[in-house]
């Protein structure tokens, strides 16, 4: 059976090793992860010089990776085969090629640990991977629903040993978006500037990740929230004069999570603080936004929102056949929003 690869993780930090890993899918972060781990913790460092080899796709194919793999290592109780960017192995497709996998896969050398790094997703319905999982494992990292980035953040910061506010976790993914590479970098880099007893605040995101402190997503929907004429339509005037840091498509995205999360509100029976976080599946820190924004904006309004924010967005994507400045498409919006 295919594992998650916090299993996987999990497994590889209380060294217990397959003989075979096949790292797949859309989302690099947990293939890289997984590998790294590896790298780190197979071979010995003092070792790894004779037992620890890193293969490149576009450099090798299948055959010349499995003769690393059958060999023995040297003085050395296992070694190591990483095959990085697989997907670029040389004939990878090709039936013949897979084939020689399934007769390894069925009977792997117990002293290698190979691994195929494969930045694509793949058929797991083959009998090559059917093989690989039967004695060791396929491993298949999907791309993450943005619902589910927050939770994400909060955890990995947990694993990190660091504390995060509710409204920085907020802060990085609505600036950052779903690239958890990206998300670990910037909170690493922010880790690294902070004091032992300090934890990750809005300050410490809008200083280290270089997020304006006045004019930004966050503060943008903000503003919006509270019908803040003025404060939303300087934003929007800072975004239309920097269209390359502040482009159009991920505010729109991030509106529309927003004022549907607004929608669901008003339906919520339960409107208590608990039930709402559950409903709206936001940490509890936000309902108090949700239930202010409620009262700015009927429902009547937020469907009216809703739908100005999909035309802004057919027009955006030239679906009326006419070619307009982000700067003023944001602009409309905004009237239409607020007034």
């Amino acid at each position: 059976m295919a594992q998650t690869p916090d299993i996987i993780l999990k497994e590889l930090r209380s060294k217990k090793f397959r003989p075979l890993y096949f790292l797949h899918g859309d989302e690099p972060y947990y293939i890289d992860a997984i590998a790294e781990e590896l790298e780190n913790k197979v071979v010995p460092e003092s070792e790894r010089g004779f037992n620890q080899f890193v293969l490149y796709g576009k450099d090798t194919d299948m055959a010349g990776v499995l003769s690393y793999a059958r060999r023995f290592p040297f003085m050395a109780e296992r070694q190591l085969v990483l095959v990085k960017e697989a997907h670029r192995l040389n004939g990878i497709e090709q039936k013949e090629q897979q084939q020689r996998l399934e007769d390894y896969a069925l009977n792997p050398v117990p002293s290698t640990v190979l691994v195929f790094c494969y930045h694509a997703n793949a058929d797991e319905r083959k009998s090559y991977l059917k093989a690989c999982n039967a004695n060791g494992v396929v491993v298949q990292s999907k791309k993450m629903y943005d619902n589910k980035l927050p939770d994400w953040v909060a955890s990995f910061c947990q694993h990190e040993g660091v504390k995060i506010s509710p409204k920085a976790v907020q802060m990085l993914v609505d600036n950052i978006g779903n690239d958890l590479k990206r998300l670990s970098n910037e909170i690493r880099k922010i880790m690294v500037n902070l004091r032992v007893d300090e934890g990750i605040d809005a300050s410490a995101i809008e200083k280290f990740v270089g997020i304006s402190k006045e004019y930004n997503v966050f503060e943008f929907q903000k503003a919006l929230m509270h019908r803040d004429v003025l404060k939303a339509n300087q934003i929007a005037a800072f975004f239309a004069s920097n269209p390359k840091d502040n482009p159009l498509a991920p505010v729109l995205i991030i509106l529309f999570g927003f004022f549907s999360k607004l929608l669901l509100t008003h339906a919520a029976r339960d409107k208590s603080e608990k039930g709402l976080a559950a409903e709206l599946g936001v940490n509890p820190y936000f309902v108090k936004d949700y239930l202010l924004a409620a009262r700015n904006y009927p429902m009547g309004k937020v469907a009216d929102v809703i739908h100005y924010l999909r035309e802004c967005d057919g027009r955006l994507k030239g679906l009326d056949g006419n070619s307009v400045p982000e700067g003023e498409l944001l602009r409309e919006l905004v009237f239409k929003i607020v007034h």
